[in-house]
């Protein structure tokens, strides 16, 4: 039926070209989004967001010399981070041969490293540590380094994900036998993109962790440390700004750790 449309097939690449360039239809890339697969997002995401204002709130605080009551940690842990060797030596750049460092496409692998890590989001300070595994017993060591560092009559919050290890029998069992010393904010299901603490993981990727070569595991984790000590030797203060400007009022931990929104 003549419906006065050109049929498809007799359409030219040229003319398809111009016609999904005009409506700014782009089938041939793809790009990214994250299904919003947690039925209380929106309630998740604003403590989340109220918590990052009260560490505007905080900083404030700091600078007028008033005494603080808490700190906020943004965490997370980087499992799978692999100890890969060279099989064979790279090539350095040559004048008229290689404009840059050639690699050869095999490599050794050496099995991966976990990195449990959390942002002082007020001091900038990175707590870490490296394990093998990342398991219960692995996350309460790194809360147990965590409450050595600060003061007994400190608040610790912590903004995470709600993977198993953070709510397992274990995790729960050790938090009793410091009780209302830590109190944990938790971002909605599939919202990484939330935490602070992916910041930090992202520019060690593609400052660090990409191009790296070592002989072990122990190298890849003496390498590691030794990275993120030198950036604790100059702390950089991560911020969240997306969507700031609309937060209105903050939040106050009440006695029992709860969070209640202002």
């Amino acid at each position: 039926m003549d419906n006065g449309f050109p049929e498809l097939s007799k359409l030219s690449r040229g003319t398809v070209s111009k016609i999904l360039g005009a409506s700014n239809v782009k089938p041939h890339k793809i790009s990214s989004y994250l299904a919003p697969i947690d039925p209380e997002f929106e309630p998740k995401s604003v403590v989340v967001l109220h918590t990052y204002k009260q560490v505007e709130l905080l900083q404030q605080m700091s600078k007028e010399n008033k005494p603080l009551d808490m700190v906020i940690i943004s965490y997370d842990e980087k499992p799978g981070i692999q100890a890969i060797e060279n099989k064979y030596p790279d090539l350095m750049p040559a004048l008229g041969k290689y404009a840059t460092l050639s690699r050869d496409y095999e490599y050794i692998r050496h099995g991966t490293i976990s990195l449990l890590a959390g942002i002082d989001l007020l001091t900038g300070t990175v707590h870490y540590r490296i394990f093998d595994r990342h398991r219960s017993r692995e996350f309460i060591e790194f809360l147990k380094c965590v409450d050595s560092a600060y003061l007994k009559d400190i608040k610790i919050i912590i903004i995470l994900d709600n993977v198993s290890v953070h709510t397992s029998k274990e995790t729960k069992e050790y938090l009793k036998t410091v009780p209302q010393r830590f109190h944990f904010v938790f971002t909605p299901k599939h919202a990484s993109w939330l935490n602070i603490i992916e910041s930090l993981f992202s520019k060690m990727t593609r400052s660090m962790l990409r191009g790296i070569r070592v002989s072990s595991k122990e190298e890849l984790k003496d390498r590691m440390s030794q990275y993120i000590d030198d950036m604790n030797e100059t702390p950089t203060i991560f911020k969240w700004k997306y969507k700031m400007d609309k937060m209105a009022g903050g939040i106050v931990v009440d006695k029992d750790g709860g969070v209640l929104i202002c």
